[in-house]
Protein backbone atom coordinates (compact mmCIF):
# COMPACT_ATOMS: atom_id res chain seq x y z
CA UNK A 1 0.00 0.00 0.00
CA UNK A 2 1.37 3.65 -0.52
CA UNK A 3 1.01 5.56 2.27
CA UNK A 4 3.39 8.28 0.83
CA UNK A 5 2.20 11.75 2.42
CA UNK A 6 0.50 14.09 0.33
CA UNK A 7 -0.55 17.60 1.26
CA UNK A 8 -3.08 19.58 -0.35
CA UNK A 9 -2.10 21.93 -3.08
CA UNK A 10 -2.45 25.62 -3.50
CA UNK A 11 -5.55 24.82 -5.79
CA UNK A 12 -6.86 22.97 -2.72
CA UNK A 13 -5.91 25.48 -0.61
CA UNK A 14 -7.59 27.86 -2.82
CA UNK A 15 -11.12 26.35 -2.90
CA UNK A 16 -11.17 25.70 0.97
CA UNK A 17 -10.38 29.60 1.65
CA UNK A 18 -13.32 30.64 -0.81
CA UNK A 19 -15.61 28.33 0.73
CA UNK A 20 -14.76 28.99 4.45
CA UNK A 21 -14.35 32.80 4.12
CA UNK A 22 -11.69 34.40 6.47
CA UNK A 23 -13.31 35.63 9.77
CA UNK A 24 -10.91 37.24 12.05
CA UNK A 25 -13.41 37.17 14.97
CA UNK A 26 -15.36 33.75 16.23
CA UNK A 27 -18.94 32.99 14.91
CA UNK A 28 -21.60 30.07 15.14
CA UNK A 29 -21.70 28.22 11.98
CA UNK A 30 -24.54 26.93 10.66
CA UNK A 31 -24.01 23.76 12.60
CA UNK A 32 -23.74 25.66 15.71
CA UNK A 33 -19.89 25.45 16.61
CA UNK A 34 -18.06 28.67 17.66
CA UNK A 35 -15.36 28.90 14.50
CA UNK A 36 -12.37 31.25 13.18
CA UNK A 37 -10.38 31.74 11.00
CA UNK A 38 -10.57 29.87 7.72
CA UNK A 39 -13.06 27.36 9.65
CA UNK A 40 -11.47 26.16 12.85
CA UNK A 41 -13.62 24.92 14.65
CA UNK A 42 -12.91 26.57 18.17
CA UNK A 43 -11.94 23.96 20.73
CA UNK A 44 -11.27 24.33 24.83
CA UNK A 45 -8.23 24.30 24.81
CA UNK A 46 -7.54 26.79 22.13
CA UNK A 47 -6.80 30.26 23.51
CA UNK A 48 -7.05 32.83 21.20
CA UNK A 49 -6.87 36.92 21.32
CA UNK A 50 -10.28 38.13 20.36
CA UNK A 51 -9.16 39.06 17.11
CA UNK A 52 -6.80 37.03 14.75
CA UNK A 53 -4.50 37.56 11.71
CA UNK A 54 -4.88 36.26 8.42
CA UNK A 55 -1.37 34.69 8.81
CA UNK A 56 -2.86 32.86 12.14
CA UNK A 57 -5.94 31.60 10.20
CA UNK A 58 -3.38 30.29 7.74
CA UNK A 59 -1.41 28.35 10.31
CA UNK A 60 -4.86 26.71 11.68
CA UNK A 61 -5.44 25.94 8.38
CA UNK A 62 -2.48 23.31 7.60
CA UNK A 63 -2.69 22.44 11.02
CA UNK A 64 -6.47 21.28 10.47
CA UNK A 65 -5.99 19.35 7.52
CA UNK A 66 -2.57 17.93 8.74
CA UNK A 67 -5.14 14.61 9.81
CA UNK A 68 -7.47 15.39 6.34
CA UNK A 69 -4.34 14.75 4.60
CA UNK A 70 -2.93 11.53 6.53
CA UNK A 71 -5.82 9.87 6.75
CA UNK A 72 -6.50 10.50 2.91
CA UNK A 73 -2.97 9.00 1.77
CA UNK A 74 -3.71 6.06 4.10
CA UNK A 75 -7.10 5.00 2.85
CA UNK A 76 -7.26 6.04 -0.50
CA UNK A 77 -3.46 5.55 -2.03
CA UNK A 78 -3.56 6.46 -5.41
CA UNK A 79 -5.08 9.77 -5.52
CA UNK A 80 -4.17 12.30 -8.44
CA UNK A 81 -3.87 15.51 -6.86
CA UNK A 82 -7.17 16.89 -7.81
CA UNK A 83 -9.38 14.47 -6.43
CA UNK A 84 -7.22 14.65 -3.21
CA UNK A 85 -7.66 18.40 -2.80
CA UNK A 86 -11.15 18.36 -3.59
CA UNK A 87 -12.04 15.17 -0.85
CA UNK A 88 -9.81 17.10 1.48
CA UNK A 89 -11.99 19.87 0.82
CA UNK A 90 -15.09 17.81 1.51
CA UNK A 91 -13.48 16.01 4.57
CA UNK A 92 -12.80 19.26 5.97
CA UNK A 93 -16.15 20.81 6.02
CA UNK A 94 -17.98 17.15 6.85
CA UNK A 95 -15.51 15.36 8.79
CA UNK A 96 -13.52 12.50 8.74
CA UNK A 97 -16.30 10.49 10.57
CA UNK A 98 -19.10 11.65 7.81
CA UNK A 99 -17.14 11.22 4.91
CA UNK A 100 -16.15 7.39 5.75
CA UNK A 101 -19.69 6.63 5.96
CA UNK A 102 -20.87 8.16 3.02
CA UNK A 103 -21.19 6.71 -0.08
CA UNK A 104 -18.62 8.84 -2.02
CA UNK A 105 -16.19 6.54 0.36
CA UNK A 106 -17.97 3.34 -0.40
CA UNK A 107 -18.08 3.98 -4.24
CA UNK A 108 -14.43 5.64 -4.06
CA UNK A 109 -13.24 2.05 -2.26
CA UNK A 110 -15.40 0.08 -4.94
CA UNK A 111 -13.31 2.05 -7.60
CA UNK A 112 -15.95 4.20 -8.89
CA UNK A 113 -14.39 7.46 -9.22
CA UNK A 114 -17.47 8.93 -11.60
CA UNK A 115 -19.97 7.15 -9.30
CA UNK A 116 -18.17 9.16 -6.00
CA UNK A 117 -18.52 12.21 -8.28
CA UNK A 118 -22.26 12.15 -8.25
CA UNK A 119 -22.04 11.78 -4.61
CA UNK A 120 -20.47 15.50 -3.88
CA UNK A 121 -24.26 17.26 -4.85
CA UNK A 122 -26.29 15.29 -2.03
CA UNK A 123 -24.08 17.46 0.56
CA UNK A 124 -25.53 20.24 0.82
CA UNK A 125 -27.91 20.28 3.72
CA UNK A 126 -27.08 22.73 6.81
CA UNK A 127 -28.82 23.88 10.01
CA UNK A 128 -32.02 22.35 12.06
CA UNK A 129 -34.22 21.16 10.66
CA UNK A 130 -31.55 20.96 7.40
CA UNK A 131 -32.00 23.46 4.37
CA UNK A 132 -30.30 23.52 1.45
CA UNK A 133 -27.25 25.88 1.82
CA UNK A 134 -26.15 27.97 -1.08
CA UNK A 135 -23.05 28.39 -0.26
CA UNK A 136 -22.48 24.15 0.09
CA UNK A 137 -24.39 23.80 -3.26
CA UNK A 138 -21.51 26.40 -4.73
CA UNK A 139 -19.03 24.64 -2.63
CA UNK A 140 -19.86 21.00 -3.90
CA UNK A 141 -20.28 21.81 -7.50
CA UNK A 142 -16.20 23.49 -7.28
CA UNK A 143 -15.30 20.09 -5.24
CA UNK A 144 -17.04 18.00 -7.53
CA UNK A 145 -15.45 20.04 -10.95
CA UNK A 146 -11.71 19.56 -9.33
CA UNK A 147 -11.93 16.03 -8.86
CA UNK A 148 -12.83 15.22 -12.40
CA UNK A 149 -10.69 17.78 -13.47
CA UNK A 150 -7.49 16.19 -15.94
CA UNK A 151 -4.51 17.19 -13.66
CA UNK A 152 -3.11 19.74 -16.01
CA UNK A 153 -6.09 21.15 -16.75
CA UNK A 154 -6.02 25.15 -15.25
CA UNK A 155 -8.61 25.23 -12.48
CA UNK A 156 -10.01 27.95 -10.80
CA UNK A 157 -12.81 27.75 -7.61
Amino acid sequence: MDTSRKFVSSRGLALIRAAESFSPLTYLCPAGKPTIGYGHVVRSVDHFPRKISKEQAEALLVEDLAPVEIYLCAVLPGLTQNEFDALASFCFNVGLGAFEKSTLFARLKAGDEVGAASQFERWVFAGKPPKVSPGLVKRRAAERLLFLSPEAMPWTP
